[in-house]
Parts: structure tokens; C-alpha cells; sequence
């Protein structure tokens, strides 16, 4: 890795310095993305069979429909609807899969699955509107109170279709639980859905912060740095080495900001803020586009889609929006026990 130079947008073109009273511009804080769920999860229901056989078909239950990174929408003269009633469900042909979310208000949640070639058929249907949980989130398209429950299926049936068979004796296994195990009937060994940790950390520096940009990227867009968790490693020292390999940039304290659920495919994205204690920076190019340092006016900016070079960060959608907007806020706040 070899060192870049550190870049600012020209003269002329700064934004001007940032202060508490500019930041009350950005309004109240928007939610996060797949957050706040409010489903009961009613684990201790899981392994009755009948109950969620019977819960399953009642009338007053709703069924979210995905099928790999797809969901499947209902349209209605108000826009789109994800939820389904058991009766709409089942004129739906290929389901393969149910899993149990859990009930809201005693009526019960679920999450079904559909083969692939039927969501492509379902796509020409006027009845139906078919597209990623991401652009359902970014663009708002459903009520925001599906967007857990809808993020809860789709992360639970991808990991049931990325483990058909027993990691110990690769017999076909089946599932079980409600959803939340499969089980192996040739060796008995029993096997749960995974959530792999991510860091994603803001690495502050004083009125500065190291932001990222990856080639697949909107244009123009930067964010966070972000990897995941090793074995062994706290929450701590991921979001220092990751940003010393990403950005070669050392760091010293780190502070847990918030969590959030990303179903792409099933991760637990762990926001941070951290203290930098170098300036150099060092792009790992496999990793990264480019990396740099930007002002809290310059992120100010960003947030608030007005920088003049038409630089961006993550949409309210995501952690790192958050993260960002409240070290713009708070300064070296975010660093303070």
C-alpha cells in the first residue's frame, strides 16, 4: 500500500464551518433501517407444530413473500403492501419454505418462500410489484414497520437455503423449530441460523473524519469503513484493524454508537466511533476505491445532499448515515465515556 495525498474540495467552494446551530437543519433523526421491530418473537412457540399450523392459516395472520434478495409486493390504489393474508398467500404458486417470525398483537407473522422462476414470472404480473428489500428501504415503498419483520424473513430463509445439508456428516437436513434450526436425521446434530458481525466505524480526528468510497458505490457517495469481526477479536480491536488495513490509519479509543440488522445476506452491523491518532493515509486498493479526510462542514454538506461537488453519504437507511450525522452533531462528543 502507498500513501495518497490528502484532498479538499477548492477554494471558493468550502462549505462554511459547521456549528450546533447549523446542525439543527437536518430536523429530527430519521430511522434506522430494519430497526424497531414490533413483533413478539414468542420464541417458547417455536416448537409447537400445531399451534403454528393452525396460526398459520388464520385469518388475521400476515405472510411476507421473498424469494432469494426479492420480495413480493401487492399493489393497491395506495402503493404497495408486503403482507399477505393466508388466503392471498396460497393462490401464490412455488412457496416452498415457512419460517415463523413471531405474532403481533397474537396474530402471527410469517415469512414464506417462493422459487426463483416464479418471482421472475410474478415480475410481468400487474397484481404484484417485485424488487429488492434494499430499494423497498431506500425508496420507501412500504410502511416502515415491515421493514424488520421483512428483513427477519429474508435473512432466516437465506440461511435456510445456503444450508440444505449437515456441516458434520453432509446428510440432507431438515428444518425445524419454527424456522429457527434444522435438524440432521442421520446424526442428530442440530444446526441455527447465523448473524456475522460487522464493525463499521467513523474514525474521527478532531474537525476531521476518514470516510471511504468502494467501486460499487453510487457515484459519488462515501461512508464508513466497515469488516467483519474475527475470531477472538472484541468489538474494539476489529474497528482498529480494520481501519489500520483498510485506510492505514492507527487508532486509540473506540465507542459503541448502535447496532443494526443488515440482511445482506445476515449480518449485525455494530457502529463506532474511534479515535485516530495518524494522519497518513494508506488505501488497501482491494478493499477500497480510495479513502480521505473530509471536515464536519464538508460532512455536514454530504449529509444534506448540498456539498458542491455532488458528494453523498449513505442514505438514513443505513448505520453510517447515523453514525456520521452525529459526529457532525456532536463533534468529539461521540468520544466522551
Amino acid at each position: 500500500m502507498s500513501p495518497i495525498a490528502e484532498r479538499s474540495i477548492g477554494k471558493g467552494s468550502q462549505p462554511e464551518s459547521t456549528s450546533m446551530s447549523d446542525s439543527q437543519h437536518f430536523g429530527p433523526p430519521p430511522r434506522l433501517g430494519y430497526t424497531g421491530s414490533l413483533l413478539e418473537r414468542a420464541a417458547e412457540r417455536r416448537a409447537d407444530p400445531a399451534f403454528l399450523d393452525a396460526l398459520a392459516t388464520h385469518s388475521e395472520s400476515g405472510i411476507y413473500i421473498v424469494s432469494g434478495e426479492l420480495v413480493l409486493l401487492k399493489k393497491s390504489a395506495h402503493g404497495f403492501d408486503p403482507m399477505f393474508t393466508p388466503d392471498e398467500a396460497a393462490q401464490v404458486s412455488g412457496i416452498t419454505e415457512r419460517v415463523f417470525l413471531g405474532l403481533f398483537q397474537q396474530s402471527g407473522r410469517f415469512g414464506f418462500t417462493i422459487e426463483a422462476g416464479v418471482a421472475e414470472t410474478l415480475k410481468n404480473d400487474g397484481n404484484f410489484h417485485v424488487t429488492d428489500l434494499r430499494s423497498i428501504a431506500v425508496q420507501g415503498l412500504v410502511d416502515a414497520d415491515h421493514l424488520a419483520p421483512v428483513a427477519e424473513a429474508k435473512a432466516l430463509l437465506h440461511w435456510h437455503a445456503r444450508h440444505r445439508f449437515c456441516a458434520n456428516c453432509g446428510h440432507a437436513s431438515r428444518i425445524a423449530d419454527g424456522g429457527w434450526r434444522r435438524d440432521c436425521p442421520n446424526c442428530n446434530a442440530q444446526h441455527f441460523p447465523r448473524t456475522d458481525p460487522v464493525v463499521i466505524m467513523l474514525a474521527v480526528d478532531g474537525e476531521n473524519c476518514l470516510l471511504g468510497r468502494q467501486a460499487r458505490f453510487a457515484a459519488g457517495m462515501w461512508s464508513c469503513l466497515a469488516g467483519f469481526v474475527e475470531p477472538g477479536e472484541t468489538i474494539e480491536e476489529a474497528a482498529r484493524r480494520e481501519t489500520l488495513e483498510e485506510a492505514g490509519i492507527v487508532c486509540g479509543e473506540v465507542r459503541y454508537f448502535a447496532s443494526q440488522p443488515w440482511p445482506f445476506p445476515s449480518s449485525l452491523m455494530i457502529g463506532c466511533h474511534a479515535q485516530a491518532l495518524s494522519r497518513d493515509i494508506a488505501v488497501d486498493r482491494e478493499e477500497l476505491e480510495d479513502a480521505r479526510w473530509f471536515s464536519r462542514a464538508e460532512a455536514a454538506a454530504m449529509l444534506l445532499r448540498q456539498h458542491p461537488q455532488g458528494l453523498t453519504t449513505p442514505p438514513p437507511v443505513a448505520i453510517a448515515h447515523h453514525i456520521i450525522r452525529a459526529w457532525v452533531e456532536n463533534g468529539d462528543g461521540v468520544l466522551a465515556g
